[in-house]
């Protein structure tokens, strides 16, 4: 496994990571997560992913149980949560202000059964909050030695740009990540995202890279029963036959290069320095152990260019955006 910094901080993860986002706590049993787990920590993966949404809580209560069994060093390992999306019907329970996020890291170290949070991520931009609000809060919480490091998820560039500005101008710690969806077939972050977060030290966590299991091949031949292409509209929205050709293409090249689909297009993501890690998810540990194994593949330029044509979907300006489909509340993650 091989180890990336975090932007221009001095932290450093492992650039295949783990995440609990449609996992743990609901389709994944607690016992088959705890292994899959086990088998991140045994392939060198030191970061695990987050939210206090997943599962409405229990997939931190999940990765807190695994943490207390002490099979692992918690001082190795980057846990990190977000907080953004409402946990109840209060009216203050969601968004970005300093009651919403002091109530949420309470409740999101008590479930992780942690002192503190590696990483902290706002998991969307509120636009009801001042954004000084928000980062004072953060830079709280840092100082209060409840976060180590804070980050954004899903956050425009512009967003970027203004919340770094405010933290700038107030003297508090920057956010040093943002975690955007980015995979073969979602590359709008490309375009100015990435632009914005690499001018101000950002890293990249990047989620679905797999866009949602088409890249591993698995639909190639139709849906499986059980799936999620059978139960997830998201996943079906992605399941036209366009996208199903490039991935039959996408795997001639793999096998040429005798690694898997999924290793081929996480190495490629990996081809970005901007990038710290692809956050995988996992339903067992093989899984783990063929998304870890992407690590050691280094594509050529013949290769890369291979892809390119295959893919022919490089971002232009201006930039196009994803579909809300991928972005809205009811996602919750």
């Amino acid at each position: 496994m091989h180890y990336r910094r975090v932007g221009k901080s001095g932290l450093k993860i492992s650039e295949i990571s783990l995440g609990s986002w449609l996992t743990y706590g609901g389709t994944v049993e607690n016992q088959v997560a705890k292994e899959c787990m086990n088998t991140a920590v045994e392939q060198g993966i030191n970061f695990v992913d987050c939210a206090e949404i997943y599962a409405g809580g229990k997939a931190e209560e999940v990765i807190g149980e695994w943490l207390a069994e002490e099979t692992v060093n918690r001082k190795d390992l980057v846990i990190s949560s977000k907080v953004f999306w409402p946990t109840s019907q209060d009216i203050n329970d969601w968004g970005n202000s300093r009651r919403n996020i002091t109530n949420a890291i309470e409740g999101t170290l008590n479930r992780l059964n942690i002192d503190y949070l590696d990483l902290y991520y706002l998991h969307r931009y509120d636009h009801t909050t001042p954004v000084r609000e928000t980062v004072e809060t953060l830079d709280g919480l840092i100082r209060a030695g409840d976060v180590r490091y804070w980050g954004t998820s899903v956050w425009t560039a512009a967003q970027l740009e203004r919340v770094q500005a405010v933290a700038k101008e107030i003297h508090a710690h920057r956010p040093i990540v943002e975690q955007p969806m980015y995979n073969m077939f979602s590359r709008h972050i490309e375009v100015e995202i990435m632009h914005v977060g690499k001018t101000h030290g950002m890293g990249f966590t990047v989620w679905s890279p797999l866009a949602q299991g088409l890249l591993t091949g698995k639909y190639n031949d139709g849906i499986p029963e059980g799936s999620r292409g059978s139960k997830s509209d998201m996943v079906k929205t992605l399941l036209t036959e366009e996208n199903l050709s490039k991935v039959r293409k996408l795997g001639d090249i793999a096998k040429s290069l005798d690694i898997t689909t999924s290793q081929l297009a996480l190495a490629w993501i990996l081809r970005r320095p901007e990038i710290s890690a692809a956050i995988v998810g996992a339903t067992r540990p093989q899984h783990v152990i063929e998304s870890a194994g992407a690590s050691d593949v280094e594509l050529s330029a013949e290769a890369l260019e291979q892809i390119e044509g295959v893919l022919d979907n490089r971002p232009q300006w201006p930039p196009t955006y994803e579909p809300n489909i991928y972005f809205e509340d009811k996602m919750r993650g």
